[in-house]
């Protein structure tokens, strides 16, 4: 099958930029052929081990007719972006004109027979309007969603396009009902498939068993992710020896913001910066915990990375967490539960200081849980992780494939 993915960002350094990556990876190794279309800046370059210079198209921006800046899928990217409620009508205008273009060109030169593409917003519906003969599936990675309650005002189009695609890949079944709720798609075309992880890379090692605690954030250095949540908290807590890494990029004041705060703590936190997936995996497998504290996520695969490293997990209880995590129990999981949030990212003010002080206790036992009992029990790993296994998520996406060629 000749088979073209589509993204709207940069094809790396964000969970749907790696997913991007490991489909592919997938694809071409069940035999399938695969063009790649998305948006970059800048001098990025794609790793030509993913594919050759020949079977991608990119969207150029902070260049020529797009002379602003990548607009991102959240609002904090890892890179220099433009915030999609930030755009005017004429920026939105030409945003569609290049991709419109771009998938114009690449369908005659190579001629797919199924389309791939990623989050359910503008270009997924400027894919759908194009390639309205050929089978579409597209896979919802939570942030578009996110992106329609924070672009209210904007009258973009989305609602006959998104239900005019044929299979839209789900994170959980909160995520299906979502899609449900927003788009009104027919129920019948949301499969959920969770997200996946690499096995060759995430796997366990024998932890330090001396030392202090190795803690492990990875994401972004922002506030919907819980990081300045996550310092401050660890400035409260007294006792348990530990060693937090931040493994992460981020830009403007957030950035900052969690920087300034990681520098109090007194020389206990290193901060990384953006890793490749293989320094990532080599940073887990010695690490002891990994925290993620975020108000928002779909289904982060990075919990699955983490776990099949042998880290313990303390998270955030959102729906999609929630839904893996607690028909598994397991003491390798731990899960804090938030408030009712004031937006779809965002603790109502008066909620931090209890909010804060609930992580610094949850911490506190996660630390001394991981500091007396340092190595992971492996059939609980084994048993949390096997079903999200890159290898067993692109199977279930292939069968859907193969349906909607059919029909």
């Amino acid at each position: 099958m000749r088979i073209l993915h589509i993204l709207s960002q940069l094809p790396d350094f964000t969970g749907s930029g790696k997913t991007v990556q490991a489909i592919i990876r997938q694809s071409c190794a069940r035999g399938h052929e695969n063009f790649l279309v998305a948006g970059i800046q800048d001098d990025f370059k794609l790793d030509p081990s993913l594919l050759p210079p020949d079977q991608t198209q990119f969207v150029r921006f902070n260049h020529g007719r797009l002379d602003f800046r990548l607009p991102g899928m959240s609002d904090v990217m890892p890179y220099p972006s433009m915030v999609f409620s930030s755009m005017n009508k004429n920026q939105i205008c030409r945003y569609e004109t290049a991709f419109s273009q771009a998938f114009q060109r690449v369908r005659e030169k190579f001629r797919p027979d199924l389309i791939h593409t990623h989050h359910l917003w503008i270009v997924s519906k400027t894919a759908r309007q194009i390639f309205q003969d050929l089978p579409m599936v597209a896979s919802c990675h939570g942030t578009c969603l996110r992106q329609y309650f924070l672009c209210p005002g904007m009258d973009l189009g989305l609602e006959n396009a998104m239900a005019d695609i044929d299979a839209v890949l789900c994170l959980s079944r909160h995520q299906r009902q979502q899609i449900m709720d927003i788009h009104r798609i027919d129920p019948e075309k949301l499969h959920v498939v969770g997200a996946g992880f690499e096995k060759k890379l995430f796997y366990c090692e024998p932890k330090p068993e001396k030392g202090p605690v190795e803690i492990v954030y990875a994401g972004k250095l922002s506030r919907a992710k819980g990081v300045p949540w996550l310092l401050a908290a660890l400035k409260k807590m007294t006792g348990p020896d530990y060693c937090l890494h931040l493994a992460g990029a981020g830009t403007g004041q957030e950035k900052q913001e969690c920087l300034a705060l990681a520098a109090e703590l007194d020389g206990r936190v290193k901060v990384h910066g953006s890793l490749s997936h293989e320094n990532l995996a080599r940073l887990m497998r010695r690490s002891h915990l990994f925290v993620l504290p975020s108000f928002f996520e779909g289904l982060p695969l990075v919990l699955m990375e983490a776990l099949s490293s042998g880290c313990r997990i303390l998270t955030t209880a959102l729906p999609g967490t929630r839904e893996i995590f607690e028909e598994t129990r397991s003491g390798m999981v731990d899960l804090l539960e938030l408030p009712a949030l004031e937006t779809v990212d965002t603790p109502f003010q008066k909620d931090l200081p209890a909010l804060e002080q609930a992580l610094s206790n949850a911490l506190k036992i996660s630390i001394t849980k991981a500091g007396q009992n340092r190595q992971p029990d492996l059939t609980q790993v084994s048993r949390l992780t096997r079903t999200y296994t890159w290898e067993n998520v692109f199977s279930k996406m292939e069968e859907i494939y193969k349906k909607v060629a059919v029909s």
